[in-house]
């Protein structure tokens, strides 16, 4: 009986483990859609827009934080999305991601910093498939431009693989995420879509049915490309 008991109450916690996952997912989709949401309605929105209709993928890391004090680094967890059809169809499942290491935030001044990331070009999404990506190593990345920044399209920083914004303190600006490493938080994959999946399905062809939690982050990107 006392076996019985202890393993009825080990499935339980079990049970209760994998749902508190799962809610933590759901928030983590929810924050990354109301921080994409808010750069998009921030006063540079409009020109940021521009920028984003050519963008391949976007990813979103909520409330990256910098790590303890003698450690250095950051990390934060989020999620990424592409469009399929080559980049000219609609937005896909996303693939939950995590963000480690740089100095993300430093430039803003605070201890928690929004992350998005636009990926521009269809050879950086083909990387994505790599168990870890470098930022400034395996894809260039930049500070993404704001306002009038836009306009000069033959900058470097226009050229760039991936362009990075950052909000802390209440204001979104360009961030230098170089040194960064962005992976694949499988973990959290499957937890949300209850069984493996491997990215070239979430990021290339799109077949997998998006989660319900991952409904508000695409719809906001939907409507930011009309």
């Amino acid at each position: 009986m006392k076996k019985i008991l202890s393993g009825l109450c080990f499935l339980l916690a079990i049970q209760i483990s994998a749902a508190q996952l799962d809610d933590k997912i759901a928030d983590r989709l929810y924050e990354s859609a109301k921080v994409f949401d808010e750069l998009m309605k921030a006063p540079d929105g409009p020109t940021t827009k521009k920028v984003f209709k050519d963008a391949e993928c976007v990813a979103v890391i909520p409330a990256v934080k910098k790590a303890a004090l003698g450690i250095g680094g950051t990390y934060g967890r989020g999620a990424i999305v592409c469009r399929k059809d080559n980049g000219k169809g609609p937005w896909g499942p996303p693939s939950m991601i995590a963000l480690s290491g740089g100095s993300i935030g430093l430039q803003l001044g605070g201890t928690s910093t929004d992350v998005v990331m636009l990926f521009m070009t269809p050879e950086t999404v083909q990387k994505l498939l790599k168990e870890k990506v470098t930022l400034g190593a395996d894809a260039s990345a930049a500070a993404g431009p704001k306002g009038r920044e836009i306009a000069a399209q033959t900058s470097p920083t226009m050229r760039a693989e991936i362009l990075t914004y950052g909000r802390s303190r209440g204001a979104f600006a360009g961030v230098s995420l170089k040194g960064a490493v962005l992976s694949t938080d499988k973990d959290a994959n499957k937890a949300i879509y209850k069984k493996e999946v491997v990215a070239k399905d979430l990021l290339i062809t799109g077949n997998v049915p998006a989660p319900e939690a991952a409904r508000k982050l695409l719809d906001a990107l939907t409507a930011a490309g009309k």
